[in-house]
């Protein structure tokens, strides 16, 4: 898992796995929506490839690059555990947000002058 959130740190490799999120690519198509030259993307490509994020097959001359789903599952499973720290905390918060609107809306009480 170390892995896949080193190479996913990278913004360009990032989006590498946003634009494969749609499904298989070919480098091409990733140069031209990237605004990067082919070394760069292939060297990003490279790293996905070794984090075990990407594969590759070749069609003719051709490589066409696709998601692979387990290193992200691994990460969901991760984070899982952190989002029920946070669900928790955030009905702790919902409770107190709920006691301060009643406390708000009761009548609040006058104080008596003496005449």
């Amino acid at each position: 898992m170390l892995e896949t959130l080193k190479a996913l740190a990278e913004p360009n490799r990032f989006q590498i796995v946003e634009l494969l999120r749609d499904g298989p690519r070919p480098v091409g198509d990733m140069v031209t929506r990237l605004h990067l030259r082919q070394p760069q993307v292939s060297k990003h490509l490279q790293v996905l490839s070794a984090a075990g994020l990407v594969d590759v097959r070749v069609d003719a001359q051709r490589r066409i690059y696709a998601l692979r789903p387990e290193p992200l599952q691994e990460l969901e499973v991760w984070l899982e555990r952190y989002r029920r720290l946070w669900e928790g905390n955030f009905q702790r918060l919902d409770a107190l947000l709920d006691e301060l609107k009643a406390a708000e809306t009761k009548p609040k009480k006058r104080a008596r002058t003496k005449r």
